[in-house]
């Protein structure tokens, strides 16, 4: 089955052919049955086995679970080098039992770099240091929608680290996406009319539904709009992959709106391909690892009224291209 999009249709629905007077609507859309290609690594030489700790997968593209080392202790720099290559390789490690401070996480951050700071969002002990305290009285939760971390900014987060404080009797899961296995499964015609495309990132769209208006304004003069490859290259890996996110992404520089918005529509739906993802059911005492240039992220809000809280330190990162 192959479907099309344009304006007038929602994400992943089943479409007719554009008529004369409309916009040109995506050709040989790629929500198709059948079998992907799910490469994990960049090229195809065999897996090099990792001797600090023990790797299990979780998925097939993206997520795995480290076991027998101690983030809150301090790191050998061949430690770190065997962490660092993991999360390359998979995108996102979860390490479960980990007794963190939250000085211990903004150190173990610290070696991948220096921290960001987002006004934007509760803080923690440091002012690098984002705290997420929901359910109950506290603030309704907005992280259920896929996006990249501060693709608002000219240098997105390169990555970040969650610590699990406190987790609900059930729910509250997080899913992440592999964007190089959604870039790999566009058809040709797709990744011809975005490959050199750029596309305004801007934070007004994820932010303005919780904050008030003066502090929107105050916010936007220091994020103004920002634009970044529609597609790009992993500066590690050198894989390619899809950079455009529902929370962040307003439009494609030089598209008419319509167009834009429709094929904007059907990028963003990539995301929603479980063959792309991985959901981790939260213990508390988990951290997370993720590299936030490869994926984007989802948090579940189906806890309400049970409490959530984790902490998040995110590592600045470099202009995409």
């Amino acid at each position: 089955m192959t479907t099309h999009l344009d304006d007038d249709l929602s994400v992943g629905g089943v479409g007719t052919e554009p008529s004369p007077t409309r916009p040109r609507a995506t050709p040989a859309i790629d929500l198709l049955e059948g079998r992907r290609l799910l490469r994990r690594l960049p090229g195809d030489g065999p897996d090099r086995p990792f001797e600090a700790f023990t790797l299990t997968p979780v998925g097939a593209t993206i997520g795995a679970e480290i076991t027998g080392v101690d983030l809150s202790a301090t790191l050998t720099p061949a430690v770190r080098e065997e962490i660092h290559r993991a999360l390359l390789e998979w995108k996102v490690l979860f390490f479960p039992d980990q007794d963190m401070t939250s000085a211990a996480q903004r150190s173990f951050g610290l070696l991948w770099g220096e921290l960001e700071t987002n006004p934007m969002l509760e803080q923690g002990d440091d002012a690098s240091i984002v705290r997420f305290a929901k359910g109950g009285d506290a603030p309704q939760t907005f992280e259920n929608i896929w996006h990249v971390d501060t693709s608002f900014r000219p240098e997105p987060a390169m990555g970040a680290v969650l610590r699990m404080i406190t987790t609900p009797p059930s729910g509250g899961d997080t899913l992440w996406a592999d964007m190089a296995a959604a870039y790999d499964n566009l058809s040709d015609e797709v990744r011809a009319r975005i490959d050199g495309a750029h596309a305004v990132h801007d934070m007004v769209p994820g932010f303005a539904r919780f904050l008030d208006p003066d502090r929107l304004d105050r916010l936007q003069d220091r994020f103004p709009p920002v634009t970044h490859p529609v597609v790009r290259t992993h500066p590690e890996t050198g894989r390619r992959t899809l950079f455009v996110n529902s929370s962040f992404t307003t439009r494609i520089v030089g598209m008419e709106r319509t167009e834009s918005d429709a094929l904007l529509r059907h990028l963003y739906a990539q995301a929603h391909v479980p063959e792309y993802q991985v959901r981790h059911r939260w213990v508390e005492g988990t951290v997370a690892f993720w590299d936030n240039r490869a994926t984007q992220h989802y948090a579940v809000g189906d806890y309400h009224p049970h409490p959530r809280v984790a902490e998040r330190v995110a590592i600045a990162g470099d202009r995409p291209f």
